[in-house]
């Protein structure tokens, strides 16, 4: 950044103090440096800010995406047909039908209440934000017996990989008894 002659003289004027008023000069440098100081803490704050917002979204939209699909009424039937038909929207990228409802997840060690998200094996390998985060065991022998879990509840529940973990549902089965819970029991692949 050139700064010519000019500027450089109307800068000097307003900045060196005369002789009488060698006060209002100390005044004068204080406030450019507290100006200076306060747009720089500006600049640098909206930067983070921004690289924040960035890596925030990257990981909202790598788990959760931009829109879901509901039934207006109970569970939505045919979820494969509506996946098609959304997907041939222009400007749609990608869809992936999932189930999602809360559990309790029980192993030897503790409970826990969990969020379930029922996801196709394929299109859970085709989430980059997932398989690429794996801490431990692989993708690769996720299937219907087996089951992928957080990094949290892991340590929450005191399991790892090949380890089981039971899963109760609240949405059972009417009996005469009353509604039975389902339960089944899964063991940890990734």
């Amino acid at each position: 950044m050139i700064v010519s002659a000019f500027e450089r003289m109307v800068a000097f004027r307003y900045l060196r103090a005369r002789r009488q008023e060698g006060f209002v000069s100390v005044i004068a440098i204080f406030s450019l440096l507290g100006i200076a100081l306060g747009v720089a803490t500006l600049i640098i704050v909206m930067s983070v800010m921004n690289g924040f917002r960035a890596d925030l979204l990257g990981r909202i939209l790598g788990l959760n995406g931009h829109l879901g699909v509901y039934a207006e009424s109970g569970a939505l039937t045919d979820f494969d047909a509506a996946a098609q038909k959304v997907g041939k929207i222009p400007g749609v990228t990608e869809v992936t039908p999932l189930i999602e409802g809360q559990v309790m997840a029980t192993s030897d060690t503790g409970a826990a209440g969990a969020l379930v998200r029922g996801i196709r094996a394929d299109d859970l390998r085709g989430r980059r934000l997932i398989a690429e985060h794996i801490v431990q065991g692989s993708l690769a022998v996720f299937d219907d017996d087996n089951i992928a879990v957080g990094d949290r509840l892991a340590r929450r529940l005191g399991i790892a990989v090949g380890s089981p973990i039971t899963i109760i549902s609240p949405q059972g089965t009417a009996t005469a008894f009353g509604t039975m819970p389902r339960i089944k029991t899964y063991r940890v692949a990734a």
